[in-house]
């Protein structure tokens, strides 16, 4: 069974990034799981088993930002990532109000 884990930090606090909210979709295309970041800026399980395949995950950074009054240039972040094997998959972002990166975790 594959497993899905995401941790998002805002690059200008040097903080988590807590309260954004990201939905995963499965290979299909489909809504599958949605949560949101805790104080930590994690979402340590998100949704149940991943199937192999392509899926992809949408951070609404968008109302993140929004919310603490910054003017921001991208309003969600999509990320597909491929699952293969079976195992635990951690999908990180590092995020500021005009730049993006992401990783495979571990």
């Amino acid at each position: 069974m594959s497993t899905l884990s995401t941790h998002v930090l805002d690059a200008v606090r040097g903080a988590p990034a807590a309260g954004i909210r990201v939905t995963l979709f499965d290979t299909a295309g489909t809504e599958s799981a949605t949560g949101v970041t805790d104080a930590d800026g994690r979402i340590g399980a998100l949704g149940t088993e991943l199937a192999a395949g392509n899926h992809r995950l949408r951070f609404d950074t968008g109302e993140y930002f929004a919310a603490q009054g910054v003017e921001a240039f991208y309003p969600e972040v999509d990320i597909v990532f491929t699952v293969g094997g079976e195992r635990h998959y951690h999908v990180p972002l590092l995020l500021s109000p005009f730049a993006f990166s992401t990783y495979r975790g571990s």
